[in-house]
């Protein structure tokens, strides 16, 4: 088997069971002699914020000079950075060798199970855990994929869980209401596990604090139990302090912009700090603004051109747009700002176009792109004409459409290009 063939055998798996259960990941994993059980680990589950905040975490622990798994999705650059240590993918031999080794138990499985053999993401999860008992690291960061009750990382008991927010998305998996997500988000929250919990709304809130509760699980809450004052920004930098019952640490920078970033910033320390008292490590003040003022990730507001500024940003969903939109208020108020959106048709696009018109200094143009598997992108030419807005544009092919914005654009002007994780994938490799 070649990387090609061991890609190819990943995404020919079946995206969903009918049924979502942990059954087959569990036996799975048995199979592989529970490699989930031989790791430290940290959990983060949440609507929006996952992946920055598991970067946040990888560098504050790296600060410190360990060594630090992270499992993170979809992939921006290259199917293996979803399996990295210190922040560099697995490489393809040692992938290849992850998916010969988990190939001939599946089949076994495939013939044994039926429709509830091993979906695709069930085995990348497998392949991660083992990857980790087989090459232990100091401390292991999972990202959930969906949800949290039901998603195949929920088989290990973490040092820490962290909730990051919740809001509306993947309704038909995950329930229609912030009551009925938050239940599947708390699902991460093991017994007398401590849980770290972001910028909440109350209805979500109510639900964690009652499942920790359930459980026996100590619960740290943004604004309550730790809090951020937020100060100017200078240039390309978001500056506030930190504060919890226990200490208090002034004039933390980090690079990545919006508010939204202060708040992961703030519940990947505060989780930090859990984790590290846990084991009764020592914290470095001067480790910890190292370690968040290093940390970037790839597709979450990237620069990709600096004259005129060109960047990408992965958000995916309404409340992600409208902390886009607050972004481009804080930041861009004084700039035309040119967005070029396309979105997954399954999306709320509706809701998040209307969010991104309510900016006063924006030019939006929808455009469209592959899709990914079998999930196709929104058909906006249909919608366009159902939107009385001159500051709305349809281009069809996006190539096209950063081309022609481009002609339009002055030095001055800022170029934003969002909708979808996979859509600015394909954008960052065409800059790139």
């Amino acid at each position: 088997m070649n990387y090609n063939d061991a890609i190819n055998y990943i995404h020919g798996r079946k995206q969903f069971k009918k049924h979502p259960n942990l059954d087959t990941i569990k036996l799975l994993l048995s199979k592989l002699d529970n490699p989930q059980n031989k790791i430290n680990a940290i959990h983060v589950a949440g609507t929006n914020g996952k992946g920055s905040t598991v970067a946040f975490l990888r560098n504050l622990f790296q600060a410190d000079g360990y060594s630090v798994g992270t499992f993170t999705s979809p992939f921006i650059i290259k199917f293996n950075e979803r399996i990295s240590v210190n922040g560099v993918p697995i490489t393809n031999d040692e992938l290849v060798q992850l998916v010969e080794e988990i190939k001939s138990i599946v089949d076994i499985m495939d013939t044994e199970l039926g429709l509830n053999a091993p979906t695709e993401f069930e085995i990348i999860t497998a392949m991660m855990f083992k990857y980790f008992a087989d090459n232990p690291v100091d401390v292991v960061i999972v990202e959930v994929g969906i949800g949290g009750i039901l998603d195949s990382t929920n088989v290990f008991t973490p040092k820490v869980s962290v909730i990051t927010t919740i809001g509306y998305d993947h309704m038909k998996i995950l329930g229609n209401t912030l009551s009925e997500i938050a239940a599947q988000k708390a699902g991460i929250i093991k017994p007398r596990v401590p849980v770290v919990v972001g910028n909440l709304p109350d209805d979500a809130l109510n639900v964690i604090k009652k499942t920790a509760q359930q459980k026996n699980s100590s619960i740290d809450v943004f604004a309550e139990s730790f809090t951020t004052h937020k100060k100017t920004s200078l240039g390309w930098l978001e500056k506030f302090d930190f504060s919890n019952d226990d200490i208090k640490i002034k004039d933390i920078s980090i690079k990545m912009l919006g508010v939204y970033q202060v708040h992961n910033a703030a519940c990947a320390l505060q989780a930090y700090l859990i984790y590290q008292n846990e084991f009764k490590n020592s914290i470095s003040i001067s480790n910890i603004k190292t370690g968040l003022l290093k940390t970037s990730w790839a597709g979450r507001f990237e620069e990709l051109n600096s004259s005129p500024l060109v960047v990408i940003d992965g958000a995916h969903n309404e409340p992600a747009v409208k902390e886009l939109a607050k972004l481009i208020d804080n930041h861009f108020y004084d700039k035309e700002v040119y967005i070029i959106l396309a979105v997954l048709a399954d999306k709320q696009y509706i809701k998040m176009i209307n969010t991104l018109l309510k900016v006063k200094n924006i030019h939006l143009v929808l455009t469209e792109f592959d899709g990914v598997g079998t999930r196709k992108a929104a058909d906006f030419k249909k919608l366009i004409t159902e939107i009385d807005n001159d500051s709305v544009t349809f281009i069809n092919n996006w190539k096209e459409a950063i081309a022609e914005v481009s002609t339009e654009m002055s030095d001055d002007d800022v170029l934003i290009i969002t909708g979808s994780l996979y859509f600015i994938s394909d954008v960052r490799k065409l800059f790139k």
